[in-house]
């Protein structure tokens, strides 16, 4: 898990990324210039009904259309299980009853950036979607094997330690079955 240092030099701040930089010893007792971002922290959420896993075809200005989980990025004051419940009303119009962490993904070497993933049993419809202008999404409802089919798409915006996981479970059968208890969908 890559995280900046204490003693880290803020040299650029912006809307989801800062840039920090920091004298770093090496081997030979020399010194060099090591940098790192820290990104804003995302809750995505697999949310499922019933035995079907909520799903997104998703379009933003400036990108080809992808598949994607419901989330994006944790608000100033907000918990990123709060983000999560947020996301998957405003996107998709279900509600949350049951939450829990799924796993916390860390594993940029230069990137200081807290992907939480979050499972979600039991959702239920509540509202229509309540997109932000930027956002056009399908909503589907996908099995296990479809829901595994996502990691295919190159351009997939799956947390990347989650797709890591999917590739396994695509590749190895006690993994599949692993995963598809995890998510209780046996």
């Amino acid at each position: 898990m890559a995280k900046v240092p204490p003693h880290a030099k803020k040299i650029f701040s912006g809307l989801l990324f800062n840039v920090y930089q920091w004298e770093q010893e090496m081997f030979d007792g020399s010194f060099k210039t090591f940098e790192m971002l820290w990104r804003v922290p995302t809750a995505s959420v697999i949310a499922t009904v019933g035995k079907k896993i909520i799903t997104f075809d998703q379009q933003q200005p400036g990108r080809s259309p992808y598949p994607s989980l419901p989330g994006g990025k944790v608000e100033p004051g907000e918990s990123p299980e709060e983000a999560g419940r947020r996301e998957l009303l405003e996107e998709a119009g279900y509600s949350i009853k049951d939450l829990a962490l799924f796993k916390l993904y860390n594993e940029h070497s230069k990137i200081d950036y807290d992907d939480y993933v979050f499972l979600a049993k039991n959702c239920v419809q509540t509202s229509k979607q309540n997109l932000d202008p930027g956002e056009k999404i399908k909503v589907k409802l996908v099995t296990f094997d479809q829901f595994l089919q996502l990691v295919r798409n190159p351009d997939t915006a799956i947390p990347r330690g989650l797709q890591h996981e999917m590739w396994e479970a695509l590749l190895n059968k006690n993994k599949k079955t692993e995963l598809k208890i995890r998510l209780g969908l046996v």
